[in-house]
């Protein structure tokens, strides 16, 4: 489709299409945002805080299956317009027809395709995944600025606006909290300072990792990859003394398990 088409009344034949891909469209960037929002309160371990149960990593993958749903139904319902179909080739490669908008759609939701097949193969990678994973947030910002052009090309800009900003600034703003150390996140009030942090660092440390709480999530290794390795089998593997650099970054591992599965004992200085 053109940019000039784009911006063309859809006719009779293919109005019932449009309603689909519009309806898909919209379902696919409010379960994006959802994803997002479930992911980074799993994985910082703010769920558990909020509401004093352990976060299901079960939810997280649910909305993202739903996200990849939409937006695949979003994309092959362009197939079966029939008076300016898109070829197949026009949905796989993104600038292939010309269009930014769609590129970036087409571009975000093979991101997010990508993302989600390295997440299932994560133990098979002994958890290098989570590097690429964070890719994630690139995918979301891509679908959400074609979901925003879409709009706009489409005129249901003034329709969805104030819903598309009330929906996205929930994942903007966790997103933004999720990169910040904790002790700015203390400072700021947002979460009390840990008397750990507080008091001077351990001459000793030693880590113990509950092997009934810890599901293998990868994400002290992510915080701590001197420290915490998850082997080919899927099981974690830590160092119980790490030495005295890695301190600060133990510390970061143990609060950001989702799981609570990190204790870490040591007398102070």
């Amino acid at each position: 489709m053109s940019p000039s088409a784009a911006l063309m009344p859809v006719s009779p034949h293919d109005t019932g299409i449009a309603e689909v891909a519009a309806l898909s469209g919209r379902l696919t960037y409010l379960c994006m945002c959802l994803t997002l929002c479930w992911g980074v309160l799993a994985a910082t371990g703010w769920v558990r805080r909020f509401s004093g149960q352990d976060a299901l990593r079960t939810g997280h993958v649910l909305l993202a299956a739903f996200t990849l749903a939409t937006g695949t139904l979003h994309g092959l319902a362009f197939l079966f317009l029939e008076d300016d179909p898109f070829g197949v080739t026009d949905l796989l490669v993104p600038f292939y027809n010309g269009t930014p908008r769609h590129a970036l759609g087409i571009a975000g939701l093979e991101l997010v395709i990508a993302v989600s097949v390295t997440a299932g193969l994560r133990r098979a990678r002994e958890g290098r995944w989570l590097r690429f994973h964070q890719a994630g947030y690139l995918a979301i910002g891509l679908l959400a600025v074609h979901a925003w052009l879409g709009a706009v090309a489409d005129g249901h800009l003034a329709v969805v606006w104030l819903a598309g900003i009330t929906v996205l600034v929930p994942p903007v703003l966790l997103s933004v909290l999720r990169v910040l150390p904790a002790p700015v996140l203390a400072r700021a009030g947002l979460i009390a300072a840990s008397p750990a942090d507080q008091s001077p660092e351990p001459a000793t440390l030693r880590v113990d990792v509950d092997s009934q709480r810890c599901h293998a999530y990868g994400v002290c290794q992510s915080e701590a990859p001197q420290v915490f390795q998850l082997g080919q089998d899927g099981q974690l593997e830590y160092e119980k003394r790490p030495e005295a650099q890695e301190v600060p970054n133990v510390r970061a591992a143990a609060r950001a398990c989702p799981m609570r599965a990190i204790h870490l004992l040591g007398a102070t200085r």
